[in-house]
């Protein structure tokens, strides 16, 4: 009769270990397919030739960079290029007025004690729930009386009530775990509350305000249904002129050139998130974390 030798107290937690690191890369293999795969299959499409355009191979075949120069074709009434200015430039001037008025939002809710402060938290906070479909007519009943219909700032205010909400609360939650001390020390040596904010505060508050600078242009830039509506050939926004290309005929479309111009949007975006990843993690991460 054989006895099997016992497991030693070191083996199961090496046998726990290599299960836990397992179900943590499945995980994360999961989470990359399911976020890249989309990308992937865009920019296959995007350098695939137009007439193969419903090939099923999951890789690149058929190559051919025609797509690409087909999207910036002016000829069937599309102007990817200057739609592209006009995103980069809706995008900008939104995400500095939001940044310049959430900055100090964030502030005075975060480290100054006023009546109904919880309160305006709360209205902000709401305001970022509304939906955006509901705000369709009486922004454009509006904005045809003050004749503001195709400008840049029928687009470029909307935008901003959108995304000052998502900055106060990401910097109102920055704010308030930073330390009272480094601020009370400022007061202490003469400074006035804007200075100390000013010289002490906002450069502590730099990774956040870059995190949220970022978010709030990505998510300006992917605004369609106001765009759409309120802008004209000459504001439109990538999304809008992206959703208008149109083949030889008006049964014809060109998927081949909607994904080529989706990848020159996408593009420098995810070069923008990868190269500034950290700052972006630490931005997010530091508020929920005391010193």
């Amino acid at each position: 009769m054989t006895h099997r030798k016992p497991e030693t107290a070191a083996a199961v937690p090496a046998r726990k270990f290599k299960l836990g690191s397992l179900r943590v890369y499945v995980g994360v293999v999961i989470i990359l397919v399911w976020g890249l795969a989309p990308f992937y299959w865009m920019a296959v499409t995007a350098f695939r030739d137009a007439s193969h355009t419903y090939d099923t191979t999951p890789w690149p075949t058929h190559v051919t960079t025609k797509n690409f120069e087909n999207a910036f074709d002016t000829e069937k009434g599309s102007n990817f290029g200057r739609a592209l200015v006009n995103s980069v430039i809706i995008g900008g001037v939104t995400t500095l007025i939001a940044l310049t008025i959430g900055v100090f939002a964030a502030y005075a809710l975060a480290r100054i004690t006023f009546r109904g402060r919880y309160v305006v938290a709360g209205l902000i906070l709401s305001a970022s729930m509304f939906p955006v479909v509901a705000l369709v007519t009486p922004l454009f009943q509006l904005f045809t009386e003050v004749g503001w219909i195709g400008k840049y700032q029928a687009m470029i205010i909307p935008n901003i009530s959108f995304v000052l909400p998502m900055t106060v609360y990401i910097l109102a939650s920055f704010f308030a775990e930073l330390p009272w001390e480094l601020e009370e020390a400022a007061r202490i040596d003469g400074a006035s509350r804007p200075q100390a904010f000013r010289l002490v505060m906002l450069p502590l508050a730099a990774p956040a305000v870059f995190t949220t600078a970022i978010l709030a242009f990505i998510a300006a830039v992917n605004e369609f249904l106001l765009a759409s509506l309120l802008s004209s050939d000459k504001t439109e926004p990538v999304t809008v002129a992206i959703a208008r290309f149109s083949g030889n005929d008006p049964h014809d479309i060109p998927y081949a050139a909607i994904m080529a111009a989706g990848t020159i949007v996408t593009i420098p975006l995810v070069i923008m998130v990868l190269l500034f990843q950290r700052r972006i993690i630490s931005g997010l991460t530091a508020g929920g974390v005391k010193s």
